[in-house]
């Protein structure tokens, strides 16, 4: 990122704490219950899922990439895991590798679409939406598979030193896509494809390679969420992760990464996973009608459009890549 544009990312960041903080201040006043201690652990865990896909999205989009298929993969990975913990009796090394390797899989698919075969993301990530759904319908017979050993739910469920293990995988996931994005030239090279493609292939960028891996990263990530909502329901569910994709991309663009590429950090987005989380949470324990709830945060989403065009403008960017 230029120095403007970094500058306008910090803002945005600390405007995005401060609102939160506010937010949360003004749903304890009306909400009871909202600031104690369960309701605090609801909130993390109802984000754990969303956050890890989150960082995938993050990587992808800062490469002026999008994936709208997310929410259908972590259903196919989900389905895979459960339907392979059934036939072995393996509770975690084989469901691990069949998420995992069910989730790369589509990411390969999505980056040699969109990197080699020149497929506008919008639409290869679509046809995974559609696909993957499919899939995930075709391999289960339509039906969830929650005949599962006890241990299955040790990755959703458990608790180690009173924190939930997603959240324990939602902050590990989060460093480390941190320390990509900003320690490693895969991650500088990120940023370059999606400040300016042309100028990135004209340093000696492998841009295309840049593109492909990070579909591949984003599928990984996507099966490790897979499993994690597979295991924390008991089953493999063919039809979870329904809209997802909106709300990872919602958390994203909330936190600042930018739609157009070249823009965007983790801390970013878990500030804007956080914010969404705190206000689904408060608007439920308010009682606010479910269709009121989609409202505000489609209005959000296009407030945090406006400030990203803004900013946009005001740090000078570039002309945006896929």
């Amino acid at each position: 990122m230029s120095r403007s544009a970094s500058r306008w990312q910090q803002i945005a960041e600390y405007a995005l704490v401060g609102v939160t903080i506010v937010m949360a201040a003004v749903f304890a006043t009306i909400a009871p219950g909202f600031l104690s201690l369960q309701n605090l652990i609801n909130i993390a865990l109802s984000i754990a899922v969303t956050g890890i896909l989150a960082v995938g999205m993050t990587v992808v989009m800062v490469t002026g990439g999008i994936d709208l298929g997310v929410g259908s993969v972590i259903a196919l990975t989900g389905v895979a895991a459960a339907m392979a913990a059934e036939s072995t009796g393996s509770a975690v090394l084989i469901p691990l590798i069949a998420a995992l390797g069910a989730g790369v899989l589509t990411g390969l698919v999505n980056g040699t679409l969109v990197a080699y075969l020149r497929v506008p993301a919008f639409v290869a990530t679509l046809a995974m939406l559609t696909a993957a759904r499919g899939l995930a319908f075709l391999i289960s017979g339509g039906r969830s598979h929650g005949d599962l050993p006890d241990r299955f739910g040790w990755l959703g469920r458990s608790v180690v030193a009173g924190i939930p293990a997603p959240v324990i995988a939602m902050a590990v996931v989060m460093i480390a896509g941190a320390f990509i994005l900003k320690r490693t030239v895969f991650g500088r090279h990120s940023y370059a494809v999606g400040g300016n493609v042309e100028a990135a292939w004209l340093a000696g960028i492998n841009t295309r390679f840049v593109t492909w891996l990070v579909y591949v990263l984003n599928g990984l990530l996507a099966g490790l969420a897979g499993l994690t909502l597979a295991s924390r329901l008991g089953a493999g569910v063919p039809s979870a992760g329904v809209q997802y994709e909106l709300d990872v991309i919602a958390a994203c663009v909330v936190g600042g990464t930018s739609l157009t590429g070249g823009r965007g950090t983790v801390a970013g987005t878990l500030s804007g996973t956080v914010f969404i989380g705190v206000l689904t949470n408060g608007l439920n324990l308010a009682n606010v009608d479910p269709y009121v709830q989609k409202i505000a945060l489609g209005l959000v989403i296009v407030v945090a459009v406006i400030g990203d065009q803004l900013g946009r403008g005001g740090a000078g960017a570039t002309s945006p890549a896929v």
